[in-house]
């Protein structure tokens, strides 16, 4: 992943919220149970997960994958089920966090979960589990908002807020709170 070129802070028109940690520490496992949640209290939730590889979401033979191997872009292809607009980036170099979200319509979200990018300037949650062996991030990082972990005990050389990363409805009671203009 490439580093922000800027430390001003990202910008969008409905809140942005991060959930950073190193990997293992299960990000994807807890937005898994975040979303369904958010969703159950009416937000309209948009995520945005960084990869660290090469990844398709087509396959080939089928024409949404041949036409964009074609040179179409972006592709969208549509159904009464789903939407799904493909835009190769033709630069090989990673889309900054801003470029990316204007490819979502403020109108159709009532927030954004970030799930990586953790060393861009945006608001985030802090994810941390004691088996991952890592160091905190938040005494390097004045984006972290707070802090959600394992420990029995609460972290003593903070102030932020601390959140049991097991508590799905505590982070969701968070996240709205956050939510709230």
């Amino acid at each position: 992943m490439i580093k922000p070129e800027s430390t001003e802070k990202i910008q969008y028109a409905k809140p942005l919220l991060g959930f950073a940690a190193y990997s293992g520490t299960g990000k994807t496992t807890l937005l898994l149970k975040l979303i369904p949640e958010l969703k159950q209290r009416g937000l309209r939730i948009a995520v945005i997960k960084h990869a660290h590889h090469n990844f398709d979401m087509d396959t080939p033979g089928k024409d949404s994958y041949e036409l964009r191997k074609a040179g179409a872009v972006p592709m969208l292809i549509c159904s009464s089920n789903r939407t799904v607009i493909t835009i190769e980036n033709e630069i090989e170099t990673e889309p900054t966090l801003q470029e990316i979200l204007k490819h979502i319509p403020a109108d159709s979200v009532d927030m954004i979960l970030v799930e990586g990018f953790k060393k861009w300037p945006f608001t985030k949650i802090e994810l941390h589990r004691d088996v991952t062996g890592k160091p905190l991030m938040f005494t390097e990082d004045k984006n972290i908002i707070a802090i959600a972990h394992d420990n029995a005990m609460p972290l003593n050389n903070t102030n932020l807020p601390q959140l049991d990363i097991n508590n799905i409805k505590a982070i969701a009671d968070f996240v709205i709170q956050f939510s709230q203009p």
